[in-house]
């Protein structure tokens, strides 16, 4: 079995996940498409859409409405396996609704770096 939750392997993910979550909330598009692995196999399900590949994914982050600087993240969990693999669990609120938000990314260390092959955004009734 793969050795999980190398410390090193952790921080290399924490930093490229506090670095999508800061280019979330300031809506820098360019660096959220960077994030995003572009290839046809790339998923995301957002609360409202099925985004499948990078193109559409990028087309996506071109017209959808920027999430609330008020977001706020709690009982993020980061879950290495080796050296190349991870998931990123979360939650989220914001200012504009009392329901919690539910967010689930793969992560995936690619020849230009750690990048996200799959993600999930939901809301809880």
């Amino acid at each position: 079995m793969k050795q999980v939750n190398l410390p090193q392997v952790v921080a290399e993910v924490e930093q490229a996940f506090a670095d999508y979550e800061y280019a979330l909330l300031i809506n820098d598009i360019p660096a959220l498409d960077r994030w995003f692995w572009y290839a046809p196999q790339t998923v995301r399900y957002g609360v409202a859409e099925v985004l499948l590949g990078g193109e559409a994914i990028r087309q996506y982050r071109k017209t959808c409405a920027p999430v609330p600087s008020s977001r706020k993240l709690q009982r993020t969990v980061v879950t290495t396996f080796g050296t190349d693999y991870a998931t990123v669990s979360t939650e989220f609120t914001d200012h504009t609704s009392d329901r919690i938000g539910r967010q689930m990314q793969t992560w995936v260390r690619m020849d230009e770096g750690w990048r996200i092959v799959t993600a999930h955004v939901s809301l809880m009734a």
